[in-house]
């Protein structure tokens, strides 16, 4: 299975198309000599989920509950645009995948019987070390 190069693959049930992307370019910072005064290769990329027709109800609902109307990741870690597009997209899908994941409902549990017992033997023997600093009673 190939991977289109004309959508971002977030997850099976999710692709966005790149021309949902908005992109902006701007000069990094850093070391890089003359290279960095001359080349735009921070990367900002932006994903509107508010205005995506790519996502479904559910999904678009706990995107805008999660992140907000709108998506915004930040590269400026390579010296080239190209790798810095390219990590930029990956972080946008992780964060976008990791927003949509649904966790499990917890199950709430109860205590062993050991660990109750632990627990009010514990409880006994810091009573009694409390009650063994008390002055002793003048009868």
């Amino acid at each position: 299975m190939a991977e289109d190069p004309g959508r971002l693959r977030v997850s099976p049930s999710l692709s966005i198309p790149v021309n949902e992307l908005s992109w902006r370019f701007s000069r990094s910072g850093g070391p890089g000599g003359q290279h960095a005064n001359t080349a735009d290769t921070r990367v900002e990329l932006r994903f509107d989920i508010a205005g995506s027709p790519s996502l479904g109800p559910r999904q678009r609902a706990r995107l805008l509950e999660r992140l907000g109307p709108e998506v915004r990741v930040v590269a400026s870690d390579e010296r080239s645009q190209a790798r810095n597009r390219e990590l930029a997209q990956r972080r946008l899908a992780d964060r976008l995948r990791t927003a949509l994941r649904v966790d499990p409902p917890r199950r709430p549990t109860k205590p062993t019987r050991a660990s109750v017992r632990r627990r009010l033997k514990d409880k006994r023997r810091q009573a009694d070390r409390k009650a063994d600093r008390r002055r002793p009673d003048a009868d």
